[in-house]
């Protein structure tokens, strides 16, 4: 997080904090790596508890919150190379504003989600990350295919699948051109799939060939 230390460095004494999050069920030793040279603080949210509360579903994300607890600013896909962003945080930190809206702007609203099938998601999700900690690759991976399925635009479960499939395309590095080739693969598949497979509180129904994971 060399780019997010930067910041941090020339921010720091302006009465700032930065607070990194990372969604990873792996735990503290999957993280260790990319935060070894940062001096801000990272914890780890391995239940995705944050992501389902704000109805995030993509990473990273940034938010931005004042000393009374009010949130100033909250944005799906922030990104540290972005100036536009960069800048937003800046004028919060100066005091120049009281409240930035980027375009896209995502909106907060806590609780669970009213649809359904997210729902269902997230349960699977939580499955599959219970199977994951006691060992259980393969009913994770049932679990976690099934939540996608239902919920195609979470990228959080879907990097939890590549995770587990996939390590080496996380360590040492991120590869990030696999995961763009994987992501148009796999959306190609789902396209076809969603139209025929049914999900219930007993699992999801695919009659079709299974998703291809290479």
């Amino acid at each position: 997080m060399p780019g997010w230390q930067d910041f941090y460095e020339r921010h720091r004494n302006q009465d700032f904090e930065l607070l990194s999050v990372s969604v990873d069920i792996q735990g503290a030793e999957a993280v260790k790596p990319y935060v070894k040279n940062t001096s801000f603080q990272t914890v780890i949210d391995a239940d995705n508890s944050l992501a389902n509360h704000l109805g995030f579903n993509m990473v990273p994300n940034g938010i931005f919150i004042d000393k009374n607890g009010t949130i100033r600013l909250i944005k799906q896909k922030f990104y540290v190379s972005d100036t536009e962003h960069l800048e937003a945080v800046e004028k919060l930190i100066s005091g120049t504003v009281e409240k930035v809206v980027l375009e896209d702007q995502h909106h907060y609203a806590q609780g669970k989600s009213d649809n359904l099938e997210k729902q269902l998601a997230e349960t699977k999700f939580k499955l599959g990350m219970h199977y994951t900690s006691i060992g259980k690759k393969e009913e994770a991976l049932k679990e976690l295919d099934e939540a996608l399925l239902l919920d195609t635009d979470n990228f959080l479960i879907r990097k939890q699948r590549w995770y587990i499939r996939h390590p080496e395309k996380f360590s040492p590095n991120i590869d990030t051109e696999w995961q763009q080739n994987q992501l148009k693969k796999e959306k190609a598949e789902e396209a076809i799939l969603k139209e025929n497979q049914s999900c219930g509180l007993e699992g999801c129904s695919i009659p079709s060939r299974p998703m291809n994971h290479e």
